[in-house]
């Protein structure tokens, strides 16, 4: 009886005054066990935990190992290897354009669509969240971001601003402002926030109950490193506070009953840590690199306390919020994901296998196993995946590896061949979508937040290889820094056969910032600094494919300058 009522209501939205609204809360490197609502006692989530006591819990949810595939299969329903999204940066985790989002659905169903925090799916349009359903964007678009205060060269729709405050905390307010300004019309608010991942910074109100906290649940990995979960336990606490200001503002407003409230996470935990006992962390197709939260409350339409426990992936979002919602999805490329209503009814769900890739390495989930390469784990027994159960269960591992081999004859596997388009007024190039040749090298080896140094010599080079889609006149704008014993270096903008010449005179040199509030060591994450705007002129570009090359034709002193990220504005 209960499934017939609680069917009766998911099927009726189009039948309430206005379609609900949906929030969609998506945490970035936080493990499934990273909730004290899944047992760990080493901190409290209590808002985070009121989802799933006023909603449903689901039991066995799967993303990516890593955060641009799982964002790319939330944002379209369809598996990241089809939609383009390869890699986590230097332009391979765009998603291609020929693919529908999330937004674009709701969007043209008449909502109101705001994203608000880490996007990581293209940062030139037609790549940018703008350009992608999304009326109102604020955040940024790179993988991650070297400091987490007052952070430089955020983005709000398309123009360079200045944050205020911890990240998390300006990306919640800016969603609050938001909700605030249209809770009159149905609204699709995306709340990708930053955290728990590194640079491992926390205010020091956050920060002071975990100090010198001896954990009481562990990883079974030795190398557990405390400072890190720690912090992590600190960053998790944050989120929670701004998960509670957001329900709060919703029971405000009187909207709590017309909105859909999803959270869940991108992979698994970044760290060794406590983490149900599972195998695998982020990065890995194993069941801990890949288990992730998800919490999915609707009062009055989703039973309290619910419990799902078929297996359900990211690719099932979409699907699932335009069913309960009663938004049609428009015909376009067929989806990898299926509704989940059924499943929230706790009606019985078809056999399915959920497929997970990252990096050439592949697993298969079913209900109850793993095939990881060509090993087949019982998940029901063996979370940690210590015992091969393949030559037991002959026919389970034949289906799974038949239906692995059949998904991998279907993707797109090979090297991302894409150009970084210009393509609107404002093209950002920041330093990670680049590439140096000759003596100039990254501030660190993750690209995503860093800058170009060592640039000594006239025969280096820094290009990126652009696509120019409308002809004409554009200011070139580089984010530069430049000691005052360096000045009087002459540079060169070239793109094809055309040349602009600037000479640096105006001294820059800030220090580099970030690891100092840093909550436990950064690894392969660039600080950052207060990059300067210099317009070095205009340049007329044709329409086509080449690099736009940065080079020096005089060398004043040790260097030329650091780059950050060079802009093309076009001139009316």
């Amino acid at each position: 009886m209960r499934s017939l009522f609680l069917l009766a209501l998911l099927a009726a939205p189009a039948l309430q005054e206005r379609r609900p609204n949906i929030v969609v809360i998506l945490t970035d490197d936080q493990g499934w066990g990273d909730l004290s609502v899944n047992g760990n006692t080493n901190l409290a989530t209590p808002a985070v935990d009121s989802l799933a006591r006023d909603g449903a819990l689901f039991e066995h949810f799967y993303v990516q190992p890593v955060c641009s595939p799982t964002r790319a299969e939330m944002l379209t329903g369809r598996y990241h290897l089809r939609g383009g999204v390869r890699n986590v940066t230097s332009g391979g985790e765009r998603l291609n354009l020929d693919e529908r989002t999330i937004a674009n659905v709701f969007k043209g169903a008449g909502y109101a669509t705001g994203a608000f925090g880490k996007w990581h799916n293209g940062s030139q349009h037609p790549y940018h969240p703008n350009a992608r359903g999304f009326d109102e964007y604020y955040g940024f678009t790179s993988g991650h971001w070297g400091d987490y205060f007052d952070a430089l060269l955020l983005d709000h729709n398309g123009q360079l601003v200045r944050g205020k405050g911890f990240l998390p905390d300006d990306f919640t307010d800016r969603a609050l402002e938001w909700i605030s300004a249209n809770k009159d019309r149905p609204f699709f608010c995306y709340l990708p926030l930053n955290t728990p991942h590194s640079p491992l910074q926390v205010p020091d109100k956050w920060f002071a109950k975990f100090a010198s906290f001896e954990p009481r649940m562990k990883s079974e990995d030795a190398k557990e490193d405390l400072a890190t979960t720690r912090a992590v336990l600190a960053m998790t606490e944050n989120i929670d506070w701004n998960v509670g200001r957001l329900l709060r503002r919703l029971d405000e407003l009187n909207l709590a009953k017309d909105t859909i409230v999803v959270y869940f996470s991108d992979n698994g935990p970044n760290s060794s840590r406590w983490n149900g006992g599972m195998k695998g962390k982020k990065g890995s197709v194993d069941e801990g690199g890949v288990r992730s939260p998800l919490l999915m409350r609707w009062p009055g339409k989703i039973t309290p306390g619910s419990r799902v426990r078929p297996i359900a992936g990211a690719i099932d979002l979409l699907p699932t919020l335009t069913d309960l919602a009663g938004v049609a999805i428009p015909a376009g490329k067929p989806l990898d994901g299926i509704s989940l209503k059924r499943a929230l009814a706790g009606e019985a769900m078809p056999d399915r296998m959920i497929l997970n890739h990252w990096a050439g390495k592949f697993s298969v989930r079913s209900q109850r196993y793993r095939l990881v390469q060509s090993q087949l784990y019982d998940l029901d027994t063996d979370p940690g995946q210590k015992t091969d159960v393949g030559f037991d269960q002959a026919d389970v591992l034949g289906r799974m590896s038949k239906a692995l081999e059949k998904w991998k004859s279907e993707m797109t596997l090979g090297k991302d061949d894409r150009p970084f388009t210009v393509a609107s007024k404002f093209t950002p190039l920041p330093a990670r979508d680049g590439e140096s040749r000759g003596e100039v090298k990254r501030s660190a080896k993750a690209p995503n937040c860093s800058y170009f140094t060592n640039w000594t010599r006239p025969e280096d080079r820094i290009t990126w290889d652009v696509e120019v889609a409308q002809a004409g006149r554009y200011d070139a704008v580089v984010y530069y820094s430049c000691a005052k014993e360096d000045l009087g270096s002459t540079i060169e903008l070239s793109f094809q056969d055309r040349r602009l010449e600037a000479t640096v005179s105006d001294a820059h040199d800030p220090p580099a910032y970030g690891p100092e509030k840093d909550r436990a060591n950064r690894g392969t994450e660039s600080p950052v600094k207060d990059f300067k705007p210099w317009r070095l002129g205009t340049i007329e570009l044709p329409a086509g494919r080449a690099p736009l090359t940065l080079r020096a034709l005089k060398v004043a002193g040790s260097r030329v300058m650091e780059v950050r990220q060079l802009e093309l504005i076009r001139v009316n």
